[in-house]
Parts: structure tokens; C-alpha cells; sequence
């Protein structure tokens, strides 16, 4: 007896803005995409937390950083805390330096602004759910003119001494590719991509990739 495929999973996603006319919007914008589920919706973060205590098969958060009450900052922060399985992508109008690093600093996973396409939405919901980061090209931007600003803290902690090789794999990391990419590249093999990032997270220690592109920004490593 023979039996169908299963269907593809679709990744389970929430929208939070407290604009009604752009959660319609980024429905509309999501409606066709086979990989993506929408559902639910919230207008506050205290409602988003109730969403996802009420879903837990959330796996993709998509916040507003400008809402009363609860900053978009603000409600990451509580995701991150409470559901670390919930991958957290903000959504802005504006990607001046400050936010977006406020964004990261809080566990986001990545940055959209509101003038996205169709294709860009649906590309980055796959990204932070497949747990890579993703940035609008004008965020990129905005991180990259910002990495000359040296730590000037008297009692900053010494930068970590990487290999020429692994500041290529940070680099290469920090551009959203996967290990298999690397070591494409490179030409050398996948395990020594992950043993070549694992030794970069424990020089830098950075417990994550979000943390590691922070780390990266903040010293220059990228540059």
C-alpha cells in the first residue's frame, strides 16, 4: 500500500505590530508562500507573549521595534528569555547604528526594514529559522560604516588574537554562509569549518553567531 509524501513543514510564524493596515500587509505579502505559516497576530508585546504561551510551535517572531508600552527592543529581550526556541526578526522603518545593535544586544536574529519585498520576507523568515542571521542590505551597510568605532573603555578587554584563517571564516560567517559554503570556498572540509568556528567562539567568548558578529563588529575583526 503505497503512501503520499508528507508535506513540507512550514515554519510557524507570529507578527506583532500594533498597526493593523501592516499585519494585513505582511499577510498579504506571506499569503503565497508555501513555507510559511502565519498563526498569529498581536498589537502589543504583552498580547505577543500571550501568543506564543498559547502557540508554542512558534518558531519565527516578527516584532515591530516602535510600539507603545513594550518597545519592540524590549519584547526580544522577553522572547529570548522565555521561548529561546522563538527566532526573533525586528522590523523598522528606521537602521541607524543604534538600533539595529540595540536589536542584537537583545537576541534578535535579524533586521528588516518595512519597504522589504515579498521575496526578501520570505527569504529571511527561511534564514533565522534555519538559525542564520539575515539583514537588509541598508542594515549591512549601516553595521559596516560603524566598524572603525574603536572600544574606548579604559578597562575594555584585550581582542581576541584570531589566525589569518579564522578571520576569514568570521568573515564568511558573519556574511550568513553555512559551514558547507565555507568550506566550498576554502577548499577544506566541513569539519574543519566547525572546528575552525568553535575555536573562534571560545577565543572570543561568544556563545552564539549573533554574539560573534556583535563581537566582530565591536573589535574590527571583520574589516
Amino acid at each position: 500500500m503505497s503512501h503520499a509524501p508528507a508535506a513540507p513543514s512550514r515554519t510557524a510564524v507570529l507578527l506583532v505590530d500594533d498597526h493593523q493596515m501592516v499585519i494585513e500587509g505582511l499577510k498579504t505579502l506571506l499569503k503565497a508562500d508555501a513555507a510559511v505559516r502565519v498563526v498569529a497576530q498581536a498589537s502589543s508585546g504583552l498580547e505577543a507573549l500571550r501568543r506564543l504561551r498559547e502557540h508554542p510551535g512558534i518558531e519565527v517572531a516578527l516584532v515591530d521595534l516602535n510600539m507603545p508600552q513594550m518597545s519592540g527592543v524590549e519584547l526580544t529581550r522577553h522572547i529570548r528569555a522565555a521561548f529561546p526556541a522563538v527566532r526573533v526578526l525586528a522590523l523598522s522603518m528606521f537602521h541607524d547604528h543604534a538600533s539595529v545593535m540595540e536589536v542584537l544586544a537583545a537576541g534578535g536574529a535579524g533586521y528588516l526594514l518595512k519597504n522589504t519585498t515579498k521575496a526578501e520576507l520570505s527569504a529571511a523568515i527561511a534564514n533565522v529559522a534555519a538559525g542564520r542571521t539575515h539583514f537588509s542590505q541598508e542594515v549591512g551597510q549601516t553595521l559596516l560604516q560603524h566598524l572603525d568605532v574603536p572600544d574606548q573603555r579604559p578597562n575594555a578587554a584585550p581582542v581576541a588574537e584570531l589566525t589569518a584563517r579564522e578571520r576569514e571564516i568570521l568573515r564568511l560567517v558573519a556574511e550568513e554562509n553555512t559551514n558547507q559554503d565555507i568550506a566550498r570556498a576554502l577548499f577544506i572540509s566541513e569539519r574543519t569549518v566547525e572546528t575552525h568556528r568553535k575555536n573562534i567562539l571560545t577565543k572570543t567568548s561568544c556563545k552564539s553567531v549573533i554574539g560573534l558578529i556583535q563581537y566582530a563588529i565591536k573589535h574590527k575583526l571583520l574589516a
